[in-house]
Protein backbone atom coordinates (compact mmCIF):
# COMPACT_ATOMS: atom_id res chain seq x y z
CA UNK A 1 0.00 0.00 0.00
CA UNK A 2 1.56 3.42 -1.29
CA UNK A 3 1.57 6.66 0.91
CA UNK A 4 -1.77 7.76 -0.81
CA UNK A 5 -3.50 4.39 -0.30
CA UNK A 6 -2.57 5.07 3.01
CA UNK A 7 -3.95 8.37 3.69
CA UNK A 8 -7.16 7.53 1.74
CA UNK A 9 -7.63 4.49 4.56
CA UNK A 10 -6.92 6.71 7.58
CA UNK A 11 -9.44 9.59 6.09
CA UNK A 12 -12.03 7.40 4.88
CA UNK A 13 -11.76 5.87 8.31
CA UNK A 14 -15.47 5.98 10.59
CA UNK A 15 -14.64 7.22 14.26
CA UNK A 16 -11.54 8.88 13.18
CA UNK A 17 -10.20 10.96 15.73
CA UNK A 18 -11.66 14.01 15.17
CA UNK A 19 -8.74 16.29 16.00
CA UNK A 20 -6.32 13.96 13.55
CA UNK A 21 -9.52 14.01 10.92
CA UNK A 22 -8.69 18.24 11.35
CA UNK A 23 -5.28 18.21 10.55
CA UNK A 24 -5.64 16.09 7.65
CA UNK A 25 -7.79 18.26 6.14
CA UNK A 26 -5.33 20.91 6.93
CA UNK A 27 -2.85 18.61 5.10
CA UNK A 28 -5.23 18.29 1.75
CA UNK A 29 -3.76 20.73 -0.20
CA UNK A 30 0.61 19.84 0.61
CA UNK A 31 1.02 16.54 -0.96
CA UNK A 32 4.88 16.80 0.51
CA UNK A 33 3.61 16.75 3.95
CA UNK A 34 1.05 14.30 3.45
CA UNK A 35 3.73 12.07 1.72
CA UNK A 36 6.30 12.38 4.70
CA UNK A 37 3.13 11.83 7.44
CA UNK A 38 2.08 8.56 5.20
CA UNK A 39 5.64 7.14 3.28
CA UNK A 40 6.39 4.94 5.68
CA UNK A 41 5.68 3.18 9.13
CA UNK A 42 6.72 5.36 12.32
CA UNK A 43 9.79 2.88 13.22
CA UNK A 44 9.70 1.01 16.37
CA UNK A 45 13.50 0.31 17.26
CA UNK A 46 15.84 -1.14 19.92
CA UNK A 47 14.91 1.73 22.34
CA UNK A 48 11.16 2.44 21.28
CA UNK A 49 10.08 4.71 18.94
CA UNK A 50 9.98 8.69 18.86
CA UNK A 51 8.92 10.83 16.14
CA UNK A 52 7.02 14.35 15.38
CA UNK A 53 3.22 14.52 16.57
CA UNK A 54 0.72 14.36 14.32
CA UNK A 55 -1.62 12.18 11.93
CA UNK A 56 -0.68 9.35 9.86
CA UNK A 57 1.57 6.09 9.70
CA UNK A 58 4.72 8.05 10.26
CA UNK A 59 3.98 10.25 13.28
CA UNK A 60 3.48 10.04 17.24
CA UNK A 61 -0.70 9.88 17.51
CA UNK A 62 -2.88 7.74 19.43
CA UNK A 63 -2.89 4.99 16.91
CA UNK A 64 0.64 4.54 16.33
CA UNK A 65 0.84 4.62 20.15
CA UNK A 66 -2.13 1.68 20.04
CA UNK A 67 -0.32 -0.39 17.55
CA UNK A 68 3.31 0.20 19.64
CA UNK A 69 1.16 -1.38 22.86
CA UNK A 70 -0.44 -4.01 21.15
CA UNK A 71 3.08 -5.10 20.02
CA UNK A 72 4.18 -4.83 23.34
CA UNK A 73 1.13 -7.02 25.12
CA UNK A 74 1.20 -9.42 22.73
CA UNK A 75 5.46 -9.95 23.26
CA UNK A 76 4.24 -9.74 27.26
CA UNK A 77 1.73 -12.59 26.61
CA UNK A 78 3.65 -14.69 24.66
CA UNK A 79 5.76 -14.93 27.98
CA UNK A 80 3.23 -16.78 29.51
CA UNK A 81 0.38 -16.08 31.96
CA UNK A 82 2.58 -14.75 34.79
CA UNK A 83 4.30 -12.17 32.88
CA UNK A 84 0.87 -10.85 31.96
CA UNK A 85 -0.06 -11.08 35.72
CA UNK A 86 2.64 -9.05 36.42
CA UNK A 87 2.03 -6.75 33.50
CA UNK A 88 3.20 -3.18 32.88
CA UNK A 89 4.29 0.31 34.32
CA UNK A 90 3.55 3.20 32.77
CA UNK A 91 5.12 7.04 33.60
CA UNK A 92 5.01 9.94 31.16
CA UNK A 93 6.31 13.02 31.01
CA UNK A 94 4.79 16.71 30.26
CA UNK A 95 5.53 16.51 26.69
CA UNK A 96 2.58 17.52 24.69
CA UNK A 97 -0.02 14.25 24.13
CA UNK A 98 2.23 12.49 27.18
CA UNK A 99 -0.86 11.96 29.15
CA UNK A 100 -2.96 11.19 26.24
CA UNK A 101 -0.39 8.64 25.14
CA UNK A 102 0.12 6.83 28.25
CA UNK A 103 -4.14 6.35 28.79
CA UNK A 104 -4.10 4.82 25.47
CA UNK A 105 -1.37 2.51 25.54
CA UNK A 106 -2.81 1.45 29.28
CA UNK A 107 -5.99 0.84 27.44
CA UNK A 108 -4.56 -1.31 25.01
CA UNK A 109 -2.55 -3.77 27.37
CA UNK A 110 -6.26 -3.48 29.46
CA UNK A 111 -7.78 -4.97 26.71
CA UNK A 112 -5.52 -7.86 25.86
CA UNK A 113 -5.82 -8.94 29.63
CA UNK A 114 -2.17 -7.42 30.47
CA UNK A 115 -2.07 -5.32 34.31
CA UNK A 116 -1.47 -2.29 34.11
CA UNK A 117 0.22 0.21 36.55
CA UNK A 118 0.04 3.82 35.88
CA UNK A 119 1.37 7.10 37.40
CA UNK A 120 -1.68 9.43 37.79
CA UNK A 121 0.85 12.54 36.66
CA UNK A 122 3.73 13.34 34.88
CA UNK A 123 7.55 11.30 36.67
CA UNK A 124 10.54 11.32 35.32
CA UNK A 125 12.21 7.95 33.13
CA UNK A 126 14.29 7.22 35.98
CA UNK A 127 11.57 6.79 38.57
CA UNK A 128 9.52 4.53 35.67
CA UNK A 129 13.02 2.19 35.28
CA UNK A 130 12.68 2.13 39.31
CA UNK A 131 9.26 1.60 39.67
CA UNK A 132 9.51 -2.06 36.72
CA UNK A 133 11.97 -3.57 39.69
CA UNK A 134 9.89 -2.32 42.82
CA UNK A 135 6.50 -3.20 41.19
CA UNK A 136 8.16 -6.30 39.95
CA UNK A 137 6.52 -6.19 36.55
CA UNK A 138 7.36 -7.50 33.26
CA UNK A 139 7.61 -4.65 31.54
CA UNK A 140 7.88 -0.95 31.43
CA UNK A 141 7.02 2.00 28.78
CA UNK A 142 7.70 5.80 29.42
CA UNK A 143 6.03 8.46 27.44
CA UNK A 144 9.14 10.70 26.65
CA UNK A 145 10.83 12.49 23.63
CA UNK A 146 13.82 13.24 26.11
CA UNK A 147 14.97 16.61 25.02
CA UNK A 148 13.93 17.08 21.96
CA UNK A 149 11.82 19.90 20.17
CA UNK A 150 8.12 20.15 21.31
CA UNK A 151 6.80 18.71 18.08
CA UNK A 152 8.17 15.09 18.99
CA UNK A 153 7.07 12.75 21.76
CA UNK A 154 8.18 9.11 21.96
CA UNK A 155 7.54 5.45 23.62
CA UNK A 156 10.27 4.04 25.71
CA UNK A 157 10.72 0.12 26.96
CA UNK A 158 12.10 -1.49 29.71
CA UNK A 159 12.53 -4.89 30.49
CA UNK A 160 12.02 -6.21 33.70
CA UNK A 161 15.40 -5.70 34.86
CA UNK A 162 14.44 -1.57 34.15
CA UNK A 163 16.76 -1.69 31.83
CA UNK A 164 15.97 -1.15 27.83
CA UNK A 165 15.41 -3.98 25.95
CA UNK A 166 18.90 -4.80 24.35
CA UNK A 167 18.78 -5.92 20.63
CA UNK A 168 17.90 -9.58 21.43
CA UNK A 169 15.05 -8.84 22.93
CA UNK A 170 14.30 -5.77 20.91
CA UNK A 171 14.13 -7.57 17.67
CA UNK A 172 11.34 -10.14 18.33
CA UNK A 173 9.30 -7.10 19.80
CA UNK A 174 9.83 -4.92 17.03
CA UNK A 175 8.73 -7.95 15.01
CA UNK A 176 5.37 -8.29 17.14
CA UNK A 177 4.72 -4.71 16.82
CA UNK A 178 5.14 -4.69 12.36
CA UNK A 179 2.98 -7.60 12.44
CA UNK A 180 0.07 -5.16 13.65
CA UNK A 181 -1.64 -4.89 10.56
CA UNK A 182 -4.07 -1.85 11.02
CA UNK A 183 -3.34 0.72 13.41
CA UNK A 184 -6.84 2.48 13.50
CA UNK A 185 -8.45 -1.24 14.50
CA UNK A 186 -6.39 -1.97 17.18
CA UNK A 187 -9.01 -2.48 20.38
CA UNK A 188 -8.72 -0.28 23.61
CA UNK A 189 -11.06 -0.31 26.74
CA UNK A 190 -12.18 2.03 28.99
CA UNK A 191 -10.99 2.83 32.35
CA UNK A 192 -13.85 2.24 34.51
CA UNK A 193 -14.07 -1.13 33.52
CA UNK A 194 -10.34 -1.78 33.52
CA UNK A 195 -10.10 -0.72 37.07
CA UNK A 196 -13.13 -2.64 38.17
CA UNK A 197 -11.48 -6.12 36.66
CA UNK A 198 -8.03 -5.36 38.62
CA UNK A 199 -6.29 -4.50 35.00
CA UNK A 200 -5.64 -0.97 36.02
CA UNK A 201 -3.73 0.02 38.83
CA UNK A 202 -3.01 3.49 39.76
CA UNK A 203 0.84 4.70 41.09
CA UNK A 204 0.77 7.04 43.67
CA UNK A 205 3.44 8.91 46.26
CA UNK A 206 4.26 5.46 47.32
CA UNK A 207 6.78 4.60 45.09
CA UNK A 208 8.09 8.20 45.09
CA UNK A 209 8.74 7.70 48.31
CA UNK A 210 11.00 4.33 47.97
CA UNK A 211 12.62 6.21 45.25
CA UNK A 212 13.97 8.67 47.43
CA UNK A 213 15.13 6.63 49.87
CA UNK A 214 17.34 4.59 47.38
CA UNK A 215 18.64 8.24 46.40
CA UNK A 216 19.81 8.27 49.92
CA UNK A 217 22.46 5.46 48.54
CA UNK A 218 24.07 7.57 46.03
CA UNK A 219 26.02 9.76 49.26
CA UNK A 220 29.15 9.18 50.25
CA UNK A 221 29.89 11.49 52.46
CA UNK A 222 27.46 12.19 54.53
CA UNK A 223 29.48 14.35 57.29
CA UNK A 224 31.11 16.67 54.46
CA UNK A 225 27.25 17.54 53.61
CA UNK A 226 26.66 18.21 56.92
CA UNK A 227 29.77 20.42 57.41
CA UNK A 228 29.27 21.80 53.90
CA UNK A 229 25.58 21.71 52.88
CA UNK A 230 24.66 25.21 54.24
CA UNK A 231 27.35 27.14 52.22
CA UNK A 232 27.20 25.39 48.79
CA UNK A 233 25.20 27.34 46.93
CA UNK A 234 23.28 25.75 44.15
CA UNK A 235 21.02 26.78 41.19
CA UNK A 236 18.32 24.41 39.66
CA UNK A 237 16.47 24.36 36.48
CA UNK A 238 14.17 21.29 35.12
CA UNK A 239 14.05 23.33 32.43
CA UNK A 240 10.50 22.98 32.56
CA UNK A 241 10.21 19.10 33.39
CA UNK A 242 9.61 16.80 35.56
CA UNK A 243 12.80 16.69 37.82
CA UNK A 244 11.58 19.74 39.90
CA UNK A 245 9.74 17.62 43.21
CA UNK A 246 11.99 14.40 42.94
CA UNK A 247 15.26 17.05 42.72
CA UNK A 248 14.76 19.57 45.25
CA UNK A 249 13.30 16.92 47.48
CA UNK A 250 16.17 15.13 47.36
CA UNK A 251 18.53 18.08 47.84
CA UNK A 252 16.56 18.96 51.11
CA UNK A 253 16.59 15.53 52.67
CA UNK A 254 20.67 14.82 51.80
CA UNK A 255 20.92 18.59 53.76
CA UNK A 256 21.89 20.80 50.83
CA UNK A 257 19.45 23.99 52.06
CA UNK A 258 21.54 26.82 49.64
CA UNK A 259 19.28 25.64 46.51
CA UNK A 260 17.75 28.14 44.44
CA UNK A 261 15.26 27.33 42.02
CA UNK A 262 14.82 29.11 38.24
CA UNK A 263 11.42 29.77 38.76
CA UNK A 264 10.27 30.50 35.05
CA UNK A 265 11.29 26.70 34.00
CA UNK A 266 10.27 25.04 37.89
CA UNK A 267 6.75 24.51 36.24
CA UNK A 268 5.85 21.75 33.57
CA UNK A 269 5.52 23.61 30.33
CA UNK A 270 4.38 21.41 26.83
CA UNK A 271 5.97 23.91 25.22
CA UNK A 272 9.38 24.74 26.34
CA UNK A 273 9.00 28.71 26.05
CA UNK A 274 11.67 29.92 27.98
CA UNK A 275 14.41 28.05 25.80
CA UNK A 276 15.30 27.23 22.62
CA UNK A 277 15.67 23.81 22.93
CA UNK A 278 15.08 21.58 26.60
CA UNK A 279 18.58 20.45 26.79
CA UNK A 280 21.47 20.46 29.15
CA UNK A 281 23.79 19.63 26.48
CA UNK A 282 23.29 23.57 25.02
CA UNK A 283 24.31 26.31 26.60
CA UNK A 284 21.50 28.31 25.67
CA UNK A 285 19.56 25.79 27.97
CA UNK A 286 21.60 27.49 30.88
CA UNK A 287 20.65 31.67 30.20
CA UNK A 288 18.51 31.95 33.35
CA UNK A 289 20.09 29.22 35.36
CA UNK A 290 23.12 31.92 34.56
CA UNK A 291 21.29 34.85 35.38
CA UNK A 292 20.24 33.71 38.07
CA UNK A 293 24.12 32.17 39.08
CA UNK A 294 25.36 35.42 38.93
CA UNK A 295 22.88 37.28 41.51
CA UNK A 296 23.24 34.63 44.10
CA UNK A 297 27.28 34.24 43.50
CA UNK A 298 26.18 30.03 43.10
CA UNK A 299 28.74 27.84 43.20
CA UNK A 300 27.52 25.48 40.50
CA UNK A 301 24.53 25.10 38.41
CA UNK A 302 22.74 22.33 37.46
CA UNK A 303 20.28 21.35 34.52
CA UNK A 304 17.86 18.33 33.51
CA UNK A 305 16.33 18.05 30.26
CA UNK A 306 12.38 17.01 30.46
CA UNK A 307 12.50 13.67 31.67
CA UNK A 308 15.13 13.90 33.85
CA UNK A 309 17.85 11.34 32.93
CA UNK A 310 20.27 13.79 31.46
CA UNK A 311 21.92 16.44 33.77
CA UNK A 312 24.43 19.04 32.95
CA UNK A 313 26.62 21.31 35.01
CA UNK A 314 27.96 25.10 34.47
CA UNK A 315 31.01 26.08 36.67
CA UNK A 316 32.65 29.16 37.17
CA UNK A 317 36.00 29.26 34.94
CA UNK A 318 38.92 31.03 35.66
CA UNK A 319 38.06 34.09 33.86
CA UNK A 320 35.14 34.09 36.22
CA UNK A 321 32.03 33.01 33.82
CA UNK A 322 30.07 30.51 34.08
CA UNK A 323 30.92 27.57 31.54
CA UNK A 324 29.04 24.52 31.07
CA UNK A 325 30.59 21.42 31.43
CA UNK A 326 31.11 18.84 28.73
CA UNK A 327 29.50 15.39 29.41
CA UNK A 328 32.48 13.65 29.55
CA UNK A 329 34.28 16.67 31.85
CA UNK A 330 31.45 15.84 33.87
CA UNK A 331 31.59 11.90 34.11
CA UNK A 332 35.13 12.20 34.69
CA UNK A 333 34.91 14.64 37.29
CA UNK A 334 32.34 12.34 38.88
CA UNK A 335 34.37 9.34 38.61
CA UNK A 336 37.76 10.54 40.05
CA UNK A 337 35.50 11.68 42.81
CA UNK A 338 33.43 8.35 43.71
CA UNK A 339 37.00 6.60 43.60
CA UNK A 340 38.70 9.07 45.37
CA UNK A 341 36.09 8.26 48.40
CA UNK A 342 35.23 4.98 47.77
CA UNK A 343 39.04 4.21 48.19
CA UNK A 344 39.18 6.84 51.78
CA UNK A 345 36.83 4.08 52.62
CA UNK A 346 37.73 0.98 51.62
CA UNK A 347 34.67 0.17 49.25
CA UNK A 348 36.53 -0.09 45.93
CA UNK A 349 35.65 -4.29 45.21
CA UNK A 350 38.90 -5.99 44.16
CA UNK A 351 36.60 -6.58 40.75
CA UNK A 352 34.85 -3.27 40.45
CA UNK A 353 33.84 -1.95 37.06
CA UNK A 354 33.31 1.15 35.47
CA UNK A 355 31.18 0.76 31.90
CA UNK A 356 31.12 3.79 29.80
CA UNK A 357 30.21 3.55 25.92
CA UNK A 358 32.62 3.48 22.45
CA UNK A 359 31.75 7.48 21.94
CA UNK A 360 32.74 8.28 25.48
CA UNK A 361 36.48 10.20 26.44
CA UNK A 362 39.18 8.14 27.31
CA UNK A 363 40.26 9.45 30.21
CA UNK A 364 37.51 7.65 32.40
CA UNK A 365 39.75 4.53 31.50
CA UNK A 366 42.54 6.46 32.36
CA UNK A 367 41.17 7.90 35.81
CA UNK A 368 40.06 4.18 36.47
CA UNK A 369 43.26 2.39 36.12
CA UNK A 370 44.88 4.70 38.51
CA UNK A 371 42.68 3.30 41.07
CA UNK A 372 42.87 -0.19 39.80
CA UNK A 373 39.51 -0.22 38.72
CA UNK A 374 39.18 -1.70 34.95
CA UNK A 375 36.60 0.07 32.81
CA UNK A 376 34.52 -1.76 30.16
CA UNK A 377 32.96 -0.25 26.76
CA UNK A 378 29.63 -0.75 25.58
CA UNK A 379 28.10 0.65 22.61
CA UNK A 380 25.94 4.17 22.16
CA UNK A 381 22.79 3.65 24.32
CA UNK A 382 22.52 3.11 28.16
CA UNK A 383 20.34 -0.24 27.46
CA UNK A 384 24.14 -1.61 26.78
CA UNK A 385 25.58 -0.59 30.13
CA UNK A 386 21.92 -1.65 32.11
CA UNK A 387 22.80 -5.16 29.85
CA UNK A 388 26.54 -5.55 32.06
CA UNK A 389 25.20 -4.44 35.32
CA UNK A 390 22.50 -7.60 34.84
CA UNK A 391 25.19 -9.94 33.44
CA UNK A 392 27.72 -9.39 35.99
CA UNK A 393 24.84 -9.47 38.66
CA UNK A 394 23.99 -12.92 37.45
CA UNK A 395 27.54 -13.80 37.13
CA UNK A 396 29.44 -12.39 39.48
CA UNK A 397 32.48 -11.49 37.48
CA UNK A 398 32.40 -7.63 38.24
CA UNK A 399 30.84 -5.10 40.73
CA UNK A 400 29.72 -2.13 39.32
CA UNK A 401 30.56 0.77 40.16
CA UNK A 402 29.88 3.89 37.33
CA UNK A 403 28.09 3.77 34.30
CA UNK A 404 28.01 6.91 31.65
CA UNK A 405 27.92 8.37 28.63
CA UNK A 406 29.16 11.69 27.09
CA UNK A 407 25.28 12.21 26.07
CA UNK A 408 24.89 13.80 29.72
CA UNK A 409 24.09 10.34 31.03
CA UNK A 410 25.06 9.01 34.70
CA UNK A 411 24.58 6.02 36.85
CA UNK A 412 25.76 5.82 40.16
CA UNK A 413 23.85 2.89 41.90
CA UNK A 414 21.57 0.72 40.01
CA UNK A 415 18.58 0.62 41.55
CA UNK A 416 17.31 2.40 38.48
CA UNK A 417 18.72 0.75 35.11
CA UNK A 418 18.83 3.75 32.75
CA UNK A 419 20.94 7.20 33.27
CA UNK A 420 19.75 8.79 36.46
CA UNK A 421 19.74 13.02 36.93
CA UNK A 422 18.56 13.37 40.09
CA UNK A 423 21.43 10.27 41.35
CA UNK A 424 23.80 12.75 39.22
CA UNK A 425 22.78 15.59 40.43
CA UNK A 426 23.10 14.76 43.93
CA UNK A 427 26.70 13.39 43.44
CA UNK A 428 27.38 16.74 41.42
CA UNK A 429 26.46 18.46 44.43
CA UNK A 430 28.53 16.27 46.68
CA UNK A 431 31.66 16.43 44.69
CA UNK A 432 31.05 20.36 44.75
CA UNK A 433 31.31 20.66 48.33
CA UNK A 434 33.98 18.62 48.24
CA UNK A 435 35.74 20.76 46.29
CA UNK A 436 34.35 23.82 47.91
CA UNK A 437 35.94 22.32 51.20
CA UNK A 438 39.22 22.05 49.22
CA UNK A 439 39.16 25.68 48.52
CA UNK A 440 38.92 25.12 44.96
CA UNK A 441 36.52 25.62 42.80
CA UNK A 442 34.91 22.33 40.31
CA UNK A 443 36.63 24.33 37.37
CA UNK A 444 40.03 24.07 39.13
CA UNK A 445 39.35 20.76 40.04
CA UNK A 446 38.69 20.07 36.21
CA UNK A 447 42.14 21.37 35.59
CA UNK A 448 43.51 19.25 37.97
CA UNK A 449 42.59 16.17 36.15
CA UNK A 450 43.89 17.23 32.93
CA UNK A 451 47.53 18.04 35.09
CA UNK A 452 47.33 14.40 36.04
CA UNK A 453 46.18 12.60 33.41
CA UNK A 454 46.75 14.68 30.18
CA UNK A 455 44.58 16.29 28.46
CA UNK A 456 41.81 14.71 26.79
CA UNK A 457 39.33 16.89 24.59
CA UNK A 458 36.05 15.56 22.60
CA UNK A 459 34.12 17.54 20.37
CA UNK A 460 30.80 16.59 18.63
CA UNK A 461 29.06 17.74 15.33
CA UNK A 462 25.67 16.77 14.85
CA UNK A 463 23.52 17.05 11.13
CA UNK A 464 20.04 16.72 10.64
CA UNK A 465 18.62 15.49 7.72
CA UNK A 466 14.80 15.20 8.13
CA UNK A 467 12.06 13.42 5.93
CA UNK A 468 13.00 10.43 3.27
CA UNK A 469 15.65 12.42 1.80
CA UNK A 470 16.96 12.48 4.93
CA UNK A 471 17.42 9.36 5.91
CA UNK A 472 18.78 8.38 2.30
CA UNK A 473 21.71 11.14 2.80
CA UNK A 474 22.50 9.47 6.07
CA UNK A 475 22.64 6.11 4.37
CA UNK A 476 24.95 7.63 1.75
CA UNK A 477 27.12 9.23 4.25
CA UNK A 478 27.52 5.67 6.24
CA UNK A 479 28.27 3.85 3.01
CA UNK A 480 30.98 6.65 1.70
CA UNK A 481 33.14 6.07 4.79
CA UNK A 482 32.87 2.43 4.40
CA UNK A 483 33.85 2.53 0.88
CA UNK A 484 37.05 4.05 1.81
CA UNK A 485 37.90 1.09 4.00
CA UNK A 486 37.54 -1.28 1.30
CA UNK A 487 39.22 1.04 -1.62
CA UNK A 488 42.30 1.88 0.66
CA UNK A 489 41.06 5.91 0.31
CA UNK A 490 41.85 6.13 3.63
CA UNK A 491 43.85 9.12 5.44
CA UNK A 492 47.77 9.22 6.40
CA UNK A 493 48.04 8.71 9.98
CA UNK A 494 44.87 6.19 10.42
CA UNK A 495 45.79 3.05 12.58
CA UNK A 496 42.24 1.06 12.42
CA UNK A 497 38.84 1.14 11.70
CA UNK A 498 36.40 -0.18 14.03
CA UNK A 499 32.82 -0.98 12.01
CA UNK A 500 30.66 -2.17 13.98
CA UNK A 501 27.92 -2.93 11.57
CA UNK A 502 30.19 -5.95 10.79
CA UNK A 503 31.76 -6.37 14.12
CA UNK A 504 35.06 -5.89 12.54
CA UNK A 505 38.30 -3.68 13.25
CA UNK A 506 40.61 -3.60 10.48
CA UNK A 507 44.41 -2.74 11.06
CA UNK A 508 45.39 -0.84 8.60
CA UNK A 509 48.66 -1.14 8.72
CA UNK A 510 49.14 -4.92 8.41
CA UNK A 511 45.55 -5.63 6.61
CA UNK A 512 44.87 -7.84 9.46
CA UNK A 513 41.68 -7.96 11.22
CA UNK A 514 40.03 -8.57 14.17
CA UNK A 515 36.17 -9.58 15.83
CA UNK A 516 34.96 -6.90 18.24
CA UNK A 517 32.67 -8.21 21.05
CA UNK A 518 29.66 -6.40 20.82
CA UNK A 519 25.65 -6.73 19.36
CA UNK A 520 26.39 -5.00 15.40
CA UNK A 521 25.41 -1.52 14.95
CA UNK A 522 25.34 0.87 12.46
CA UNK A 523 28.81 2.72 13.42
CA UNK A 524 32.23 3.60 12.26
CA UNK A 525 34.98 4.18 14.63
CA UNK A 526 38.43 6.07 12.91
CA UNK A 527 41.21 5.28 15.35
CA UNK A 528 44.54 7.38 14.60
CA UNK A 529 48.18 6.73 15.12
CA UNK A 530 48.48 9.39 17.93
CA UNK A 531 45.60 8.36 19.98
CA UNK A 532 43.03 10.66 18.19
CA UNK A 533 39.60 9.37 17.15
CA UNK A 534 36.84 10.12 15.56
CA UNK A 535 33.45 8.17 15.32
CA UNK A 536 29.70 8.50 12.80
CA UNK A 537 27.03 7.52 14.22
CA UNK A 538 22.98 7.85 13.05
CA UNK A 539 21.02 8.46 16.03
CA UNK A 540 18.24 5.43 16.21
CA UNK A 541 15.80 7.80 17.61
CA UNK A 542 16.42 10.81 15.67
CA UNK A 543 16.75 12.06 11.68
CA UNK A 544 20.22 13.04 12.16
CA UNK A 545 24.22 11.63 12.07
CA UNK A 546 26.58 12.61 14.44
CA UNK A 547 30.37 12.20 14.38
CA UNK A 548 31.99 12.29 17.73
CA UNK A 549 35.69 13.27 18.07
CA UNK A 550 38.40 12.70 20.50
CA UNK A 551 42.22 13.72 21.17
CA UNK A 552 44.71 13.83 23.72
CA UNK A 553 47.54 16.05 24.19
CA UNK A 554 50.06 17.45 26.76
CA UNK A 555 48.49 21.03 26.96
CA UNK A 556 45.27 22.38 26.34
CA UNK A 557 46.46 24.53 23.48
CA UNK A 558 47.59 21.59 21.55
CA UNK A 559 45.05 19.41 22.13
CA UNK A 560 42.39 22.22 20.66
CA UNK A 561 44.44 22.62 17.44
CA UNK A 562 44.36 18.62 16.61
CA UNK A 563 40.75 18.53 17.71
CA UNK A 564 39.94 21.16 14.79
CA UNK A 565 42.19 19.61 12.63
CA UNK A 566 40.41 16.38 12.39
CA UNK A 567 37.06 17.97 12.45
CA UNK A 568 37.75 20.56 9.56
CA UNK A 569 38.70 16.84 7.95
CA UNK A 570 35.97 15.06 8.80
CA UNK A 571 33.06 17.56 8.29
CA UNK A 572 34.67 18.97 5.00
CA UNK A 573 33.56 15.14 3.56
CA UNK A 574 30.71 15.17 4.79
CA UNK A 575 29.38 18.13 3.66
CA UNK A 576 30.71 17.21 0.16
CA UNK A 577 28.52 13.96 0.08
Amino acid sequence: MDWKQQYEKWKSKIGLDKNIKEELLQFEDDEKSLEDCFYKNLEFGTGGMRGEIGPGTNRMNIYTIRKAAQGLAQFIKKAGQEAADKGIVIAHDNRRMSKEFALEAAYTFGANGVKTYLFKELRPTPELSFAVRELNTHSGAMITASHNPPEYNGFKVYGEDGGQLVPEEADRLIAMVNAVEDELDVKTEDAEKLEQEGLLEWVLEDIDARYQEQLETVLIDKELIRQTGDDLSIVFTPLHGTAQEPMTRAFEKAGFTNVNVVEQQATPDTEFSTVKSPNPEEREAFELAINLGEETGADVLIAMDPDADRVGLAVKNNEGKYQVLSGNQTGALMLDYLLKKKKEKGLIPSNGVVIKTVVTSEIGRTIAESFGVKTLDVLTGFKFIGEKIRQFEESGEYTFLYGYEESFGYLIEPFARDKDAIQAGLLAAEMCAYYKQEGMTLYEGLLSLFDTYGYYYEDLASFVFKGKEGAEKIQRIMSEFRNDISNGNLSEGVYAVEDYKTSVRHLISNGDTETIDLPQSNVLKILLEDGSWYCLRPSGTEPKIKCYFGVKEDSSDLAHKRIDEIKQNVLEKVNNI
